[in-house]
């Protein structure tokens, strides 16, 4: 392993020299500090995170607070952390992970000390009690997700409300007049979570806008759920053939329930689901999907970041358009196949 004393001998300098270079604690010649620049370069000498640190001020460290709360589903989340971990290593820089609820005392805690320089903030609710906080914060911050008033915040996230509307124009487009949204756990809807809200706009405004019968319904996660939900929704609707489904663990429980009580997917029932590709691709009957491209959003989330510590100007607000996959599980309405 190179050291700094490596760093010196190469460079004809004292190893203090190497040092105040790279804290920057005492001026050297601009000739000397190239000088050492090109040993580093030349041996593949990295300096100690801390020292990094005292020569640019920062901890090269990125806070992800993503606080776990009932009815999130752990795997997707964890697809984004996994995102936005390998794109900050792309840029030395390490992720605090924080996955208690972490409201405005929390982030308060974490912004008042030198461990992070920015922070990535994910279950956005519509009013979100942090806000005003990250608004106010000396560091910068980016949302994965939008809430009702986003003005003076970096967000970032699927446009799951297109995304809602994209699920009912297919099945309208498919001749199917009534359809129904198994959407997340109620816990999710009462929280005011944005993703939720959003999914749910955009599917009643795309129902009405094509004069479709439709309904929605939150949901649970478990097997028993899938089952009360899909005999609720046939004893409620029973023209029902076309379902969106935004509740990822659900999505194959549902479809085995409709199989239960005598309807064949997607003969009699149309199915899309909001959920990741591999979710889709990987189940015993490919499902229609719109995607939820955790890995593009985690990485945009950190290139955000990053051009806001360098002090580049970002925009304010990125949604990634939906992208919605036809797999088995949609024909036309009637359709035997």
């Amino acid at each position: 392993m190179v050291k700094i004393t490596d760093v010196a001998r190469h460079a004809g300098v004292s190893p203090s020299t190497v040092s105040y270079a790279l804290s920057g604690k005492r001026p050297i010649s601009e000739e000397t500090r190239q000088r050492i620049e090109a040993s580093i370069l030349a041996l593949g000498y990295r300096p100690h995170a801390g020292a990094r640190a005292l020569a640019s001020s920062r901890s090269n460290v990125l806070a992800l607070v993503v606080p776990f709360r009932s009815g999130m589903h752990v795997p997707v989340v964890m697809q984004f952390a996994v995102s936005v971990v390998t794109a900050a290593r792309r840029h030395d820089h390490d992720v605090l992970l924080l996955t208690q609820e972490e409201g405005e005392e929390g982030l308060r805690r974490v912004a008042d000390t030198a461990l992070v320089d920015a922070l990535i903030v994910m279950d956005v609710q519509m009013r979100d009690a942090r806000l005003p906080l990250l608004r106010a914060l000396d560091r910068p911050s980016v949302l994965i997700g939008f809430p009702a008033e986003p003005a003076g915040l970096t967000c970032i996230d699927l446009d799951f409300e297109a995304a809602g509307a994209a699920c009912v124009r297919h099945l309208a487009e498919l001749g199917h007049r009534c359809v129904a949204l198994v959407g997340s756990p109620p816990e999710v809807y009462l929280r005011g979570t944005g993703f939720a809200q959003r999914v749910a706009r955009g599917f009643t405004a795309a129902a009405d806008e094509r004069g479709l019968t439709s309904t929605i319904h939150p949901c649970g996660a478990t097997q028993a759920e899938a089952r009360d939900i899909a005999r609720r929704l046939l004893g409620e609707h029973p023209e029902l053939t076309g379902l969106v489904v935004h509740n990822e663990p659900l999505v194959q429980p549902l479809i085995e329930a409709f199989q239960e009580i005598g309807l064949r997917v997607p003969e009699d029932l149309s199915l899309v689901a909001i959920c990741p590709d591999e979710q889709a691709e990987q189940a015993p009957v490919p499902v229609t999907s719109v995607a939820v491209p955790s890995a593009e959003i985690g990485t945009e989330a950190v290139e955000l970041l990053m051009h806001k510590l360098d002090r580049r100007s970002v925009p304010e607000a990125t949604l990634l358009p939906p992208r919605l996959t036809r797999r088995a599980t949609t024909v036309p309405r009637g359709s035997t196949r």
